[in-house]
């Protein structure tokens, strides 16, 4: 597959033909408030459908209950075995890397102001994480998980935006193209696989390249489920690094709408911190992982904590080091990694499950083997543009 100014120009008219489709109905209808009242009672896969479900609605959930045909479940067996071995990680690139990313691109920065609200950045990140957690389940998509019922509210809360921005004439289509368009959905699958095994090589994190393989693979599966084309999707590490760079020379950049949800997302995590001593680690972590350029666009603060953030990858090699070399410690760091998620995730949700409903207007509030070896270590991609 080759990116360019043409194809990456096509995806920006594209949205999602059937999620599109199943929202217009629903609301041509008036049928949004019933779908998402009975949607609630729909959590788990094999959960029997409530009566009186639209049959739009019903005939959606029925096509998208499966995962595709070509999924390599062996692959995703080694992705969950590589997220166990470093939640805390891949948690800590989701957060101060991946989601100030999203504010860099001032058209994505632009549609999560206007749709998720600037003073709630929090229920963002408890969705993604609590997103990201019911994907790397063993029984993902076995009877009783949670991940697809979520992936499947999720694809239609994206068309239910594309609905309202468009309806309201709260978008510039002609500038801006579609809202949450198959580029944007690519990119941010970019943001959340290869910019995280980027941000973990920057910490110091030793990948192999099975594991890091795997985890792109899985964010192949998320991808397909959400609406994502498959046949422009990047397929390899090598292909997303070429997608990713091109996407972001075409749109990273400073805005007012970036730097005020950097603003809120540094309140928010600073708010999680125990104390006030250790607040401007968020700001130096942040600008550790995204550079100065992204830094200064997203107004992020300089701090004294700046040259101090860079000994963290020497702290995580004495503790790859230890787990290494003992299995009671890569047990205990195993668990206190998997608590840490959980109590990250818990301060987001406030121990609620995230229902993923559609809105019916755009709110200001709505705003394989058992371990993976560390040899033949990986190694991000090459740039593909200078």
């Amino acid at each position: 597959m080759t990116c360019t100014e043409a194809s990456m120009d096509a995806l920006r008219q594209a949205g999602d033909d059937l999620a599109d489709a199943v929202v217009a109905e629903l609301f041509e209808r008036g049928e949004v408030a019933k779908f998402n009242a009975l949607m609630r009672y729909v959590s788990t896969v094999g959960a029997p459908l409530p009566d009186g479900l639209p049959d739009v609605a019903q005939e959606y959930l029925q096509a998208t209950s499966v995962p595709p045909a070509w999924v390599d479940w062996g692959e995703m067996e080694k992705a969950r075995l590589f997220f166990i071995d470093n939640n805390v990680h891949i948690s800590t690139a989701l957060s101060f890397a991946s989601m100030p990313a999203c504010y860099v691109v001032p058209h994505v920065a632009k549609l999560l102001s206007a749709t998720h609200g600037l003073s709630y950045p929090s229920k963002r990140m408890a969705e993604t994480g609590q997103f990201t957690v019911y994907l790397m389940q063993p029984d993902a998509f076995e009877a009783g998980s949670r991940f697809v019922p979520a992936a499947q509210k999720v694809r239609l809360l994206h068309a239910s935006i594309r609905h309202h921005l468009k309806r309201e004439n709260r978008w510039d289509t002609a500038a801006m193209g579609t809202p949450i368009c198959q580029e944007d959905m690519i990119g941010g699958q970019m943001f959340f696989s290869l910019l995280v095994l980027d941000s973990l090589h920057r910490l110091g994190i030793h990948m192999s390249v099975e594991g890091a393989e795997a985890y792109f693979y899985a964010w192949r599966v998320v991808g397909a489920i959400l609406g994502i084309d498959q046949d422009a999707a990047p397929k390899t590490l090598e292909e997303a690094r070429q997608f990713l760079d091109l996407y972001m020379v075409r749109h990273m950049g400073p805005s007012e709408d970036g730097a005020h949800l950097t603003r809120q997302l540094i309140g928010l995590y600073e708010e999680v911190v125990p104390g006030t001593l250790f607040d401007p680690i968020v700001s130096a972590l942040i600008r550790y992982l995204i550079g100065d350029t992204c830094a200064d666009w997203l107004q992020v603060p300089r701090t004294p904590w700046d040259t101090v953030v860079k000994t963290v990858p020497h702290l995580l090699g004495v503790l790859e080091t230890i787990e290494d070399r003992s299995p009671l410690g890569a047990w205990a760091l195993d668990r206190i990694g998997h608590l840490t998620t959980i109590f990250e995730l818990s301060s987001l949700t406030r121990g609620r499950v995230m229902h993923y409903a559609i809105p019916e207007q755009l709110k200001k509030d709505f705003g394989v083997s058992g371990t993976l070896r560390r040899a033949h270590r990986w190694t991000p991609p090459a740039t593909a543009i200078s």
